[in-house]
């Protein structure tokens, strides 16, 4: 029987539900069709029995919320939550068609795959499996999906944050995506628990010359100008400079694949397609990601623009701000459209070993570490409410697949199985934490 006719377990069938809502957030209030997949989950929770509030600050830009009694009230609450938009995709440059939820060769094709509807998706699943099966999970369970977060949740989980803090009363925890994923180290392998973020500032930088005729010539050139700060910029090579978590990730990683734990990149290197996401997560990073300038062939422009995504280490936003002014020349004018919080949180207590627990039951005897994300997620809003968020989407993947790689990435994919060992740690996790 082909991929195409099988049935598929519910988790799968799920995830590609919500592929085929084109969730695309262009940012700057751009998207589209949020409100379509927050209804879709919504009417979910509630054919399991599940009262769910809606709440839409912004027209079509949809965040919602279910809360489930657990058996224990006297334990604090712990929330679930995901995303429901995603990046652009250009049809064009995949195999498949992006928002199809094509299923081949093992695997769920589509944008949202692995940033985060194979989480969503084993959210809703493993809240279905407990209540179905008439269990309750040992705490409160928060539920909620947000809108916006691919654009830093400006219109999403900031929002719901400052006015429905009431959503999450009680909770002190919480869980979402971007970590629980196995990456191959030398010959073996082990899981990242993300425990931390680095903070993002969105920059543009701005030049400007004197407009001119094509032909002229003319040293006072704002594309030359930018050009030249977007060069310096892009080619920084920043510092090594470890936290505490990158400190364990390093030495968990060295001991494993017996590389010299003095040399981080080296040890990086050892986890194959992994290593470039890693490796960010050791320095700060400053890439150039977009370019405007010129209205015409023949005509010198007055002003061009160009937009930098910044990850800093936690703490050091003030400092690199000063530094990539400094790199890129007093003619050149820094401004910050959006900046956040960097986060880390002890790879220690109850809920780590609840964790660590639960994927040593379904994967014996293959190390958890812990990781500082590149990136970041809506555990920062959460973090407004002294709530602390760890990355957990646990999946089991083949070695030569490079799932990092396809974080905003080309041809999106996660691997069916992988979908179906994920629900079943975090059904075992609710049962049990």
């Amino acid at each position: 029987m082909s991929d195409e006719s099988s049935v598929h377990p519910e988790v799968v069938r799920v995830a590609r539900d919500l592929i085929r809502f084109d969730t695309t957030n262009w940012g700057e209030g751009r998207s589209r069709g949020e409100r379509e997949a927050a209804e879709y989950v919504g009417a979910y929770l509630e054919e399991l029995g599940l009262p769910v509030e809606y709440y839409e600050p912004v027209p079509r830009r949809t965040n919602l919320v279910t809360r489930i009694p657990g058996r224990n009230p006297d334990k604090p609450a712990l929330v679930l939550h995901g995303h429901l938009d995603v990046v652009p995709a250009v049809a064009e440059d995949w195999s498949v068609d992006p928002f199809e939820g094509v299923i081949r060769d093992g695997l769920l094709w589509g944008r949202g795959a692995v940033d985060m509807k194979d989480m969503d998706a084993m959210i809703l699943a493993s809240v279905a499996e407990l209540l179905r099966a008439g269990e309750r999970p040992e705490r409160d369970i928060v539920v909620a999906f947000f809108a916006d977060e691919e654009n830093g949740g400006v219109e999403g989980s900031q929002l719901v944050v400052r006015d429905r803090p009431h959503w999450f009363a009680g909770a002190t925890e919480a869980v979402s995506e971007v970590g629980g994923y196995s990456i191959p180290v030398g010959d073996r392998r082990a899981y990242l628990l993300q425990v931390g973020e680095k903070a993002l500032v969105w920059l543009r930088l701005r030049a400007r010359g004197i407009a001119g005729h094509g032909s002229r010539f003319h040293p006072d050139n704002a594309v030359t100008r930018l050009a030249e700060a977007v060069a310096a910029l892009g080619r920084t090579e920043w510092p090594i400079e470890l936290t505490a978590t990158t400190r364990q990730t390093v030495a968990g990683l060295a001991a494993l694949c017996g590389a010299d734990a003095a040399d981080p990149d080296a040890v990086a290197e050892a986890t194959g397609p992994a290593s470039g996401f890693l490796r960010s997560t050791f320095r700060t990073t400053t890439n150039p990601t977009g370019l405007t300038a010129g209205y015409k062939h023949n005509v010198i422009p007055d002003a061009a623009s160009a937009t930098i995504d910044v990850r800093t280490l936690p703490g050091q936003e003030d400092a690199v701000l000063a530094e990539i002014q400094r790199i890129v020349g007093d003619d050149v004018v820094v401004e910050i459209s959006h900046r956040d919080i960097g986060l880390e949180v002890p790879f220690a207590g109850d809920l780590v070993d609840a964790v660590v627990g639960a994927l040593g039951r379904h994967d014996p005897g293959v190390p958890v570490l812990p990781y500082l994300m590149g990136g970041g997620t809506d555990n920062k809003a959460l973090a407004e409410l002294g709530i602390a968020g760890y990355g957990f989407a646990p999946l089991r993947l083949p070695d030569g697949l490079d799932f990092t790689g396809m974080f905003h990435g080309v041809d999106e994919r996660v691997p069916l199985d992988a979908l179906v060992f994920g629900q079943r740690v975090l059904t075992d996790l609710l049962r049990t934490y």
